[in-house]
């Protein structure tokens, strides 16, 4: 792993507590220790990467003290709303590069967020896709790995209009 792995591993997990997501105190350790690895220097960090099972408790405060020392510390916005919306661009961006299985990340937004929003058109695509991805069977004459392709495109597709309205 590289040194801009281990940040982006950090700012990837920072970003999905802030968002509720539940990060297990080992996954944090283990962030903690791999960007020790990759040379990522931070006064707390080594104390993160050095935690003893019996210390997880620890482990959150730790690593958010690592995040606010490396400047990756992530707030979500205050109204819930807009916070709705930039976990739904945090989720499409995962499944547009990748780092998201596209059936997983569907779900989320179809079941954690285009609900809290009222169903917005804009999510449409997603959510659309989140339906054809769990119910899928063989006869329907298309297959999984094209449906999951049409769900990163609808990401991208998602993820350009949110860059063009920021234009």
């Amino acid at each position: 792993m590289t040194r801009d792995d281990a940040l982006k591993q950090l700012s990837h997990i920072a970003r999905a507590r802030a968002f509720d997501r539940h990060v297990g105190s080992d996954r944090l350790i283990q962030a903690g220790l791999d960007a020790l690895i990759a040379g990522v220097e931070s006064p707390s960090l080594a104390m993160l990467a050095g935690l003893l099972r019996s210390e997880e408790p620890e482990a959150a405060a730790l690593f958010d003290q690592v995040l606010e020392e490396l400047g990756l510390l992530f707030h979500p916005p205050a109204d819930r709303r807009a916070a709705m919306w930039a976990m739904a661009y945090w989720v499409a961006g995962q499944i547009a590069d990748g780092s998201l299985d596209p059936a997983t990340g569907t779900h989320l937004i179809w079941a954690e967020i285009a609900e809290e929003l009222g169903y917005p058109e804009e999510l449409e695509p997603l959510v659309h896709c989140s339906h054809n991805l769990e119910g899928w069977e063989a006869s329907w004459g298309v297959t999984f790995e094209e449906l999951n392709r049409e769900a990163v495109e609808a990401a991208k597709q998602f993820m350009s209009q949110r860059s063009a309205a920021q234009a």
